[in-house]
C-alpha cells in the first residue's frame, strides 16, 4: 500500500510540473512580456531593467528556472490590473470559488447518490423512469442556460433567492444548483448502473438464499461496492467543480477565481492568469490524489496488492 501512495503522490508532482511547463512555454509563445508591462513612454532603461529582472537575457531553461523557483515560493509577480502581487488576489478570492464549489458538491451528492440508490431498488417503477428523466434533463441542459432559467424562475419572477453577488447566505443557492446539477444527474446514472451490476451478483444471489435482509444486502453488501466508480468520479467531481466554475462564476456574478480568470483573459494580465491556472491545476490533482488514497482504504485488492 505504501508503494502505491508513493507512486501516486510521485504522479501528482510529475503532473504540477508538465503543467507548469506547458505554462511557461504558452506564455512565451504569447510574445514579449515586455510588451505588457511597459507602454510607448517606457524609456531604454526600463526595457533593460525589466530584460534583467523577468532573466529575459538568459537562455530558456534559464528562464524556466526561475519561473519554478518563483513559483514554489507562491511568487507569480504583479498583477498588471491589480498592481500587486497575484497571490494576493487569488488569496482574496480563493474563499469564494471553495465555497461554491463545496455547496456545488454537497448538492450534487445529497441529491444524486439518494435518487441513484433509489432508482437501483425499484427498478422498473415510476421512480426509476423519474430519475432516468432527472438524469437526462441535468446532463443535456447547458450550464449557462440552467443558470439563466434558475435565476428568471426564482429571483425575477418569483422572487425567492438574489439574481447574482455574494452578500448573503441564500445568494449561494442559484449559483450551487447550477453548477452541481450536471454532476448530481452524472452520480445518479453511474450509481444507478453500478448498484444493478452488483444487485444482479452470484454473492448477493446467495446472501439472499441464505436469508439476509434486504437493507443488509442494500446498504452493507451492495452500496460499498458499487461506491468504487461513484469514488472516482466524485474526485473529478470536485476538482471540475472548482477549477470549472469559470461560466457560472460569471452568470451570477460569483466573485470567485473563475471570475477572476476570465477578467484576466480580458486584460491580458498574464501573470495572474498563470497564477490562477496554477491554482486550479494543484486543487485539481489535490482531489485526484485524495481520491487514490481513499482507493487504498476502501478496496482491499488495492490495500493488499
Amino acid at each position: 500500500m505504501q508503494r502505491y501512495l508513493v507512486r501516486r503522490i510521485l504522479l501528482a508532482l510529475v503532473t504540477l510540473l508538465a503543467v507548469s511547463l506547458i505554462i511557461f512555454v504558452m506564455s512565451r509563445a504569447a510574445g514579449d512580456p515586455r510588451h505588457v508591462y511597459l507602454d510607448d513612454y517606457s524609456t531604454q532603461e526600463d526595457w533593460d531593467r525589466l530584460t534583467e529582472t523577468l532573466g529575459l537575457d538568459k537562455p530558456y531553461y534559464y528562464q524556466y528556472g526561475i519561473f519554478l523557483g518563483s513559483a514554489l515560493k507562491g511568487d507569480f509577480g504583479q498583477s498588471i490590473k491589480e498592481g500587486r502581487p497575484s497571490m494576493e488576489v487569488i488569496i482574496e478570492r480563493l474563499p469564494a470559488t471553495i465555497q461554491l464549489g463545496t455547496a456545488a458538491f454537497a448538492f450534487s451528492v445529497i441529491v444524486g447518490v439518494p435518487l441513484g440508490i433509489l432508482s437501483a431498488v425499484k427498478r422498473g417503477t415510476f421512480l426509476d423512469m423519474t430519475g432516468k428523466i432527472i438524469a437526462l434533463i441535468g446532463q443535456s441542459a447547458p450550464v449557462f442556460w440552467l443558470g439563466l432559467m434558475l435565476v428568471f424562475l426564482f429571483a425575477v419572477r418569483l422572487d425567492w433567492l438574489p439574481p447574482y453577488g455574494r452578500q448573503e447566505i441564500s445568494s449561494i443557492v442559484l449559483p450551487a444548483v447550477a453548477l452541481g446539477w450536471f454532476y448530481a444527474a452524472a452520480n445518479l446514472r453511474l450509481l444507478r448502473s453500478a448498484m444493478l451490476n452488483v444487485l444482479d451478483s452470484e454473492y448477493v444471489k446467495l446472501a439472499r438464499a441464505k436469508g439476509v435482509s434486504n437493507n443488509v444486502i442494500i446498504w452493507k453488501h451492495s452500496l460499498r461496492n458499487a461506491l468504487i466508480p461513484v469514488l472516482t468520479f466524485a474526485g473529478i467531481t470536485l476538482g471540475s467543480l472548482v477549477t470549472g466554475s469559470l461560466v457560472v462564476e460569471t452568470v451570477f456574478a460569483w466573485p470567485g477565481l473563475g471570475q477572476l480568470a476570465i477578467q484576466a483573459l480580458a486584460g491580458n494580465d498574464y501573470p495572474l492568469l498563470q497564477a490562477v491556472v496554477i491554482v486550479f491545476t494543484l486543487m485539481y490533482v489535490t482531489a485526484a490524489l485524495l481520491v487514490d488514497i481513499m482507493y487504498a482504504y476502501i478496496d482491499p485488492r488495492i490495500r493488499y496488492g
